[in-house]
């Protein structure tokens, strides 16, 4: 907990990790580490990927991060009374000391992603120590406030960048993870992805020390998480300072080292055909009909998106690639008050233009759009539904922290930075 007052914490700059007594499965009780995790709160969007997760387990933490119930008050209660219920059992039980974890992930084709779990101090916008680059929808924000305040719980981390010196000579913290991963784990498991999972503790309170002390020179970059970072920054304004709400839960991952994927999320826009939505666009986009598999459409799609804007559409059994938009239709719809990188970027002109000006689809309304990352069932719910996926050509890094740092913010939804942290493997309940 922080011991800072309001004007001592403002008072602070630069990353400010914190170690905390991490929350996890006893494997005794469980039928395997691997049947109770999930993907984050947001990838899992559809039902049978929910119910498929509840099956895997009885204890699986979807039951505590996307509940079931009739009304959302009746599901935050659910989630409160469950993960109560799993502490008194001991299906969840409390590390003996406060830590910080290195957390490993690693697939068979060479990923290989190791960062630090740790409650972060949560700062100030006009600080500018962690930088987010996407707006945020203020009925998610509400919905992950309330969830957390009834379970008085982070349930997950969300993910967070930095870039550390060059990889020689090895920083203090680098060192340290490095160290730590020659050691043996607290666990270890595969999950259904293919991604290798490993976890340690670290307690020593020098090697802490040396961390906090190097990161405090540091910013950071959400990478996966804007809804939770608004929403811890919520909760800590809504609790008077000190209180277990000036922190929240993160994973930070040195990118220098640990380079991460960036990948689009793309758009189902329900109710809309692609019929309709074709005949909408016409004069103001270049459109080709593409009769090819999924793969070799989104190899067309990368090879326009490097000469400017390029979409896929897809619904109708086949994929249409949209690109070399109207200049004219930019000029009328894109706000000019902007760096060019954001008002050239694919989501920009994809919400500023088509879908407010052509389609006329609010970006916010669950009914109407759907954000979602896997691409084929992106298509495939959109097949099924008859409504139009829109697939997306990812952003690079680069373009995403230069724009954070000029503190402009890109559309809702940019892009998808991964591997995402598995949601179960540590909690923190502030009780503790």
């Amino acid at each position: 907990m922080n011991t800072a007052g309001p004007s001592e914490a403002k008072a602070h700059r630069g990353l400010e990790l914190t170690p905390f007594r991490g929350l996890r499965y006893d494997p005794d009780r469980v039928g395997s580490l691997a049947a109770v995790t999930s993907p984050p709160y947001d990838v899992v969007v559809r039902p049978d990927g929910l119910h498929h997760l509840q099956s895997a387990d009885p204890y699986n933490i979807v039951r505590l991060i996307l509940p079931e119930a009739d009304t959302p008050e009746a599901r935050n209660a659910q989630a409160a009374e469950t993960l109560n219920r799993w502490r008194a059992q001991g299906i969840l039980t409390a590390d003996p000391e406060p830590g910080l974890y290195v957390y490993e992930q690693r697939d068979d084709e060479g990923m290989l992603q190791r960062g630090l779990i740790g409650t972060l101090r949560v700062s100030d916008p006009e600080e500018q120590v962690v930088l987010p680059h996407e707006d945020v929808m203020p009925h998610i924000v509400a919905d992950r406030a309330a969830l957390m305040l009834a379970t008085s719980a982070n349930l997950e981390p969300l993910l967070l960048t930095y870039r550390g010196d060059d990889p020689a000579p090895a920083t203090e913290t680098a060192g340290l993870i490095e160290r730590t991963a020659a050691r043996p784990p607290l666990f270890a498991t595969t999950t259904e992805d293919g991604f290798h999972h490993r976890l340690w503790s670290v307690t020593d309170p020098a090697e802490l020390k040396a961390v906090r002390t190097e990161l405090s020179g540091h910013q950071a970059l959400i990478a996966d998480g804007h809804h939770r970072w608004a929403t811890y920054r919520k909760l800590r304004s809504e609790h008077p300072s000190p209180s277990p709400w000036d922190h929240g839960l993160v994973l930070l991952v040195d990118t220098a080292r640990y380079p991460l994927r960036v990948r689009a999320i793309h758009r189902l826009l329900h109710g809309l055909p692609v019929a309709d939505a074709l005949a909408a666009l016409d004069g103001l986009v270049r459109v080709r009909r593409l009769d090819v598999p999924l793969p070799a459409a989104m190899e067309a799609l990368a090879e326009a998106a490097a000469d400017g804007n390029a979409f896929l559409l897809a619904g109708d059994g086949a994929f249409h690639l949209v690109d070399r938009p109207d200049p004219d239709l930019l000029a009328r719809t894109v706000p000019a008050d902007r760096p060019e990188a954001w008002r050239t970027l694919d989501a920009t002109v994809l919400h500023a233009a088509l879908l407010d000006h052509v389609w006329r689809i609010p970006e916010d309304s669950p009914a109407h759009i759907a954000y979602i990352h896997d691409t084929a069932a992106t298509v495939e719910k959109a097949e099924h539904d008859g409504g139009t996926a829109v697939l997306m050509h990812p952003v690079r890094e680069e373009v995403v922290r230069d724009l954070a740092r000029q503190g402009v913010t890109m559309p809702r939804k940019s892009t998808s930075f991964g591997p995402k942290p598995a949601s179960g493997l540590v909690l923190r309940a502030l009780d503790l």
